[in-house]
């Protein structure tokens, strides 16, 4: 690729042009850019996926409307690490036309608030290149300018866009696993949305956010986790922060090492479902994130199970040779770019999604198919390091089953104490050499 050179007035100003493009869309710089003029840089600290917004004849809801006019969207995002200033990312990834913001804001959010309340004094205005509003291509994201907001590790912050013009929603993030709020009007300077509006609705779904980084020491590190729904958190309890990226990411926090869940519901390997393809989205979910050093893949019992179901029913099986074919390929792309890959064994799923139009998900063939990938991945010696989360989870007197005190209930997503379990198996030294497995102590209790 041909290097672009383009005089700047400073350090300062090269680096800041270099997370934007980051941060934006193309990487053109090692991981993470740093401000020359402070020592500090920038860190993803949490990602919600862009997916493509489907139509009405598919299985689930989207839990949006169509389209959005006049009206405020405020999102709650519970960052990884903490910094003295932070920039919110924006995606019109699979838009078509170009999408209008008018206004945005950010906050502390106010806990357990059913209001989708803020922090007294929090509010600050974002602005996108100076201005307040801005306009994003189709096909494009857009980072915002650094706003000077302190925030902890592991704190909640709010969001809130306004959308003057009527605007077609073509680009979410399906399973927030957190509430959020739609309403009538500009109430991004809202410390507390209006209860009374007629028009407010209540959504877990995540319209146009798709990421946030902070600004913090030089020695900030981010992991990455690129997964399915058991990643996405699918069963994990709504508005708990309780998926196991969350908790993986109170461990390593003292450390100063960021968490971004890249996990889409219904995500595979090879093929495009709820999402694109893992090999698709690869670079903008992972390798474009400032900071990763790491990425954790815990991909393919959806390319593994979806076939015969009501999601492909025609759809031929993959083999263990194209899965393990697309394992090395994403492998072979995150080292390109020095980043270190670790594989996880895909978890138990007899009995999966019983009474439901999928509850042909799980067949003796496919679950055979799943334990010749896990082998795999334990013995080929292709990833860096192996978190074995089908050891974890399994019921030992029934290994192809999900031991009952880490079941969602249905047999193929963990609950709360299953996520909890997840991240506890995650080795800190194999995931970043130099961290003390021990580290962060015991994880604290879900909220």
């Amino acid at each position: 690729m041909k290097r672009l050179t383009v005089p700047l007035a400073s350090a300062g100003a090269a680096a800041m042009l270099a997370l934007t493009l980051t941060l934006g869309a193309v990487p053109i710089t090692p991981a993470r850019a740093a401000d020359a003029a402070t020592g500090n840089g920038w860190v993803a600290t949490w990602q919600a996926s862009p997916q493509p917004v489907w139509g009405t004849d598919f299985l689930f809801p989207t839990h949006l409307p169509a389209a959005l006019h006049a009206q405020t969207v405020r999102q709650v995002a519970r960052i990884s690490l903490g910094g003295e200033r932070l920039r919110i990312v924006l995606s019109n990834a699979y838009g078509k036309q170009p999408l209008f913001v008018g206004k945005a804001t950010v906050a502390r959010f106010r806990e357990a608030s059913a209001a989708g309340a803020v922090t007294d004094g929090s509010l600050r205005a974002v602005s996108f290149g100076g201005q307040e509003g801005v306009t994003i291509p189709p096909g494009a994201s857009w980072v915002s300018d650094p706003v000077a907001l302190p925030v902890p590790a592991l704190s909640q912050v709010a969001v809130s866009l306004y959308l003057p013009q009527a605007t077609p929603i073509s680009t979410f993030h399906w399973d927030g696993r957190q509430t959020g709020w739609i309403v009538s009007g500009d109430q991004t300077q809202a410390t507390s949305l209006q209860i009374a509006d007629p028009d407010r609705q209540s959504t877990t779904a995540r319209p146009l956010l798709t990421g946030i980084a902070v600004e913090t020491g030089p020695a900030a590190r981010a992991v990455a986790v690129i997964g399915d729904s058991i990643t996405d958190g699918a069963a994990a309890t709504l508005n708990k922060d309780s998926r196991w990226p969350d908790f993986l990411a109170a461990r390593l926090a003292p450390h100063g090492v960021a968490v971004v869940n890249a996990g889409i519901s219904g995500a595979r390997l090879l093929s495009d479902g709820m999402g694109a393809n893992a090999l698709a989205r690869l670079e903008r979910d992972v390798l474009a994130q400032l900071g990763v050093r790491s990425v954790i893949v815990l991909l393919g019992i959806n390319d593994i199970a979806w076939p015969g179901t009501a999601f492909a029913k025609h759809a031929e099986p993959p083999t263990l040779a194209s899965l393990t074919a697309g394992y090395r390929q994403l492998i072979a792309q995150a080292h390109s770019r020095g980043i270190r890959v670790l594989g996880a064994t895909l978890t138990p799923f007899e009995g999966a999604l019983p009474g439901t139009p999928l509850a042909d998900y799980y067949q003796p063939g496919k679950d055979a198919l799943r334990a010749q990938v896990n082998d795999w991945i334990r013995h080929s010696g292709a990833f860096d390091a192996v978190i074995d989360f089908d050891a974890a989870l399994r019921d030992p007197a029934k290994p192809a089953r999900i031991a009952s005190r880490f079941d969602s209930g249905d047999h193929l997503h963990p609950g709360d104490a299953g996520h909890r379990a997840m991240a506890e198996a995650v080795a800190l030294d194999a995931l970043l050499p130099g961290l003390e497995s021990k580290a962060a102590g015991a994880l604290p209790q879900a909220r």
